[in-house]
């Protein structure tokens, strides 16, 4: 069940979040929600682009977590296309970009 909230949040975030004010379509989606995780590919009508997939891990346990891994890009007001790659874990979310300041 926590998979599929926060594939949900998701797609409302990226859809909601277009450049210029505009709403975009999902022009192609991919998703497989497992019990142990889930498999996401999503492209939107401005270039948005995600794909990413997540584990459960410490099934059972106090510890119970899931872990994420992907990567998403989009073109930016200025048209230069932005890309991160991503982990989200117990550890927080920590992104990567090139235009991202390095800490």
């Amino acid at each position: 069940m926590k998979c599929v909230l926060i594939f949900i949040g998701l797609c409302l975030a990226l859809t909601a979040a277009a450049p210029g004010g505009e709403p975009a379509d999902i022009v192609e989606q991919t998703v497989d929600v497992l019990p142990d995780g889930y498999k996401l590919s999503l492209e939107t009508s401005d270039g948005t682009k995600r794909k990413e997939h997540a584990t459960l891990k410490n099934a059972g346990t106090e510890d119970e977590a899931i872990a994420v891994q992907g990567s998403y890009s989009y073109v930016g007001d200025d048209g230069v296309t932005y890309s991160v790659s991503f982990t989200a874990d117990e550890n927080g979310y920590q992104p990567q970009g090139a235009h991202l300041p390095h800490v």
